[in-house]
């Protein structure tokens, strides 16, 4: 893994149905990101925020809200995470709402087809984020980033990465899992994506989903991991738009990210949905801040 490390912010909940998320990135500064993975020995460089258009709030038109602005915001990301990729550095992409992991992930497989390397993405979330305009309750397209990246949305966001589709089903593998439209799991079953839903992780326990969700990493493999924060339990991370009961707790979140870290093989992440307008005294950013850090190598005090 390469001790190089960019953090990039994208401040804005274009695709939210809440607003706040805009605020993320620098809550997640404030929280003290950056002196704490130095302090791990990486060596960071912050390149600041992507601009990109306001969020206009209006209704959502032919089944999707803001779909130009999250197209704009979406290839600002793109651009950002490509070129840190290009350098050999590791994009940590600071959000914002979870629509940009579709402008983030296209730009990783982007990434994984010029270097002739294969794709792992786990996207630890409370919701599967695979509704279309046709499923969709709301219109809000943070609940669509893996259908875009799978093929299914608007031309527009589907051929963002230069590849439609952006990725495969096959290479994700969605962990936390508790809310999904009925639509919408349908459709999941239809094309096959990997779930470790809660009720996986309550039967079988964190360890073996994770087990299972990184089986057959190699060296040729690229890990992203897309970390939407309302994956924990809203217990312990009050700080979310879309808060749904029943997370992972602090220890079991803790077992997951040391488990990546334990793969050495962590080469972009995304940090998504934090609300610091719905936080507590910036707990939930501190804790996301920790639980990076144990992405990172932070272990646990028998195995320093």
């Amino acid at each position: 893994m390469t001790r190089h490390v960019s953090l990039i912010g994208a401040p804005t909940d274009i695709g939210a149905g809440a607003r706040g998320a805009r605020m993320g990135p620098e809550a997640l500064r404030v929280a003290g990101l950056q002196s704490a993975l130095e302090a791990h020995g990486l060596q960071v460089l912050d390149r600041g925020n992507l601009a990109g258009p306001p969020n206009p709030w209006l209704p959502p038109v032919d089944g999707y809200r803001h779909l130009p602005e999250v197209v704009a915001w979406n290839r600002a990301v793109h651009d950002a995470v490509h070129a840190e990729l290009a350098l050999g550095r590791l994009p940590i992409l600071l959000g914002g709402d979870h629509c940009l992991g579709l402008g983030s992930i296209s730009a990783v497989a982007r990434h994984c087809r010029e270097a002739g390397k294969k794709l792992r993405v786990l996207w630890l979330d409370a919701h599967a984020d695979f509704n279309t305009s046709v499923l969709t309750p709301s219109g809000n397209i943070h609940g669509m980033p893996v259908a875009c990246l799978c093929g299914h949305g608007p031309q527009e966001l589907i051929e963002i990465g230069g590849t439609v589709p952006a990725i495969s089903a096959k290479v994700v593998r969605q962990i936390g899992i508790r809310s999904v439209d009925p639509g919408e799991k349908r459709f999941v079953h239809e094309v096959g994506l990997e779930v470790f839903d809660m009720r996986y992780i309550d039967e079988m326990g964190m360890r073996h989903a994770m087990e299972l969700a990184l089986a057959t990493l190699d060296d040729k493999t690229h890990l992203h991991v897309s970390f939407d924060v309302d994956f924990l339990d809203p217990e312990i991370a009050p700080g979310v738009g879309t808060t749904v009961p029943g997370g992972p707790t602090y220890r079991e979140a803790q077992l997951c990210m040391e488990m990546i870290a334990d793969t050495g093989r962590l080469a972009s992440l995304d940090v998504m949905e934090l609300n610091p307008a719905l936080d507590i005294r910036n707990k939930t950013a501190e804790l996301a801040v920790d639980l990076i850090e144990s992405l990172f190598g932070k272990s646990t005090l028998m195995r320093a």
